[in-house]
């Protein structure tokens, strides 16, 4: 039978069905804030391409997680730009790197804040790529080894959980074994496990200062044509130790979200780039589109597809309007 038996207006007639009955409730509480550290004290430099979004020091860091804490947002990931770079990426791995040090600044403030460290040469390298780079070619098995360095440094200046995003192959099981045998089990591995070779990261690059100086990253990097390719990355990952997987992109790529969200039984996070918020960002201030009902709409997709953490530069803007209700 249908209509007029079945009218399913009947649950959208007002806001108060409406949200009775709403599937997905996206929530503050699965939001990661991205945040970029560079040296010094009382820096803050907006991004060009990024408005609203800074480059800051440590103690401005810290100033920033207190207002997060104030948002309930649960968590954030540190970016790091450091005060020199080489080829070997030293700043990643060296005890006082402008990351190591935030962290510290973060625990001596006493903040609750959950402490996420990217994992990645890319923005230490005089070269700007992911890895060690020997002929033009990265070396997988030798940069591995770096990384592995790196997150044991963030573990030792109180990191909660590191997050490799450079793509290696093995680098979960080099950095699990790394932490393990120092005492440091109980530091999660978030994996960008799924992490595409993106026209979508540009703005990050700017902000980043990791733009590759020659070459492009689709040797590591994932063919964005690729479903299945997402799916035995991610498998590969789970299997070396990593307890959270990541999609990155998110909205070209909710449907390997979806999939993933359908195979595997562990948390999924996804990761709303740089691209898609300058370009939110930029249709907003034109006047071309409602900023607040783009970004609610824009997470709900995400989490529709089944991201259960969602790292996004909207998040203090989420937080409040989610709050508001």
């Amino acid at each position: 039978m249908s209509f007029p038996t079945h009218r399913p207006r009947r649950l959208r007639r007002n806001e108060a069905i409406r949200g009775l009955v709403r599937e997905t409730r996206p929530s503050a509480a699965g939001l990661v804030y991205p945040l970029f550290v560079c040296p010094g004290m009382g820096v803050r430099v907006e991004v060009a391409s990024m408005p609203g979004v800074y480059q800051q020091s440590p103690d401005k860091i810290v100033e920033d997680c207190r207002e997060l804490e104030s948002l309930g947002i649960p968590a954030i990931i540190l970016f790091g730009i450091p005060e020199e770079k080489d080829a070997r990426g030293t700043e990643a791995y060296a005890a006082h790197g402008v990351v190591q040090r935030t962290i510290e600044a973060i625990r001596r403030a006493h903040l609750k804040i959950l402490v996420i460290t990217d994992v990645c040469l890319c923005e230490y390298t005089d070269h700007g790529h992911c890895g060690l780079v020997k002929d033009g070619v990265i070396e997988n098995d030798a940069t591995i080894e770096l990384l592995a360095e790196q997150a044991l440094s963030h573990a030792r200046a109180g990191a909660d959980i590191v997050a490799p995003s450079d793509m290696m192959d093995g680098r979960v099981a080099a950095i699990r074994k790394k932490l393990d045998a120092a005492g440091f089990s109980d530091v999660a591995i978030l994996s960008y496990a799924a992490k595409y070779s993106s026209a979508f990261y540009g703005p990050f690059r700017e902000a980043a200062h990791s733009a590759p100086q020659f070459g492009d990253r689709l040797s590591h990097q994932m063919d964005p044509a690729n479903v299945r390719e997402a799916l035995k990355e991610i498998t590969l990952d789970l299997e070396e130790g990593a307890d959270i997987v990541m999609v990155k992109p998110a909205l070209a790529y909710l449907d390997v979200i979806r999939a993933a969200r359908e195979r595997f039984d562990v948390p999924i996070a996804a990761y709303n780039v740089s691209g898609e918020y300058a370009m939110v960002k930029a249709a907003a201030r034109n006047g071309w589109i409602d900023e607040k009902r783009i970004v609610l709409e824009i997470f709900t997709a995400i989490a529709r597809a089944g991201a259960g953490i969602v790292l996004t530069y909207h998040a203090k803007d989420l937080a409040r309007w989610l709050k508001a209700g």
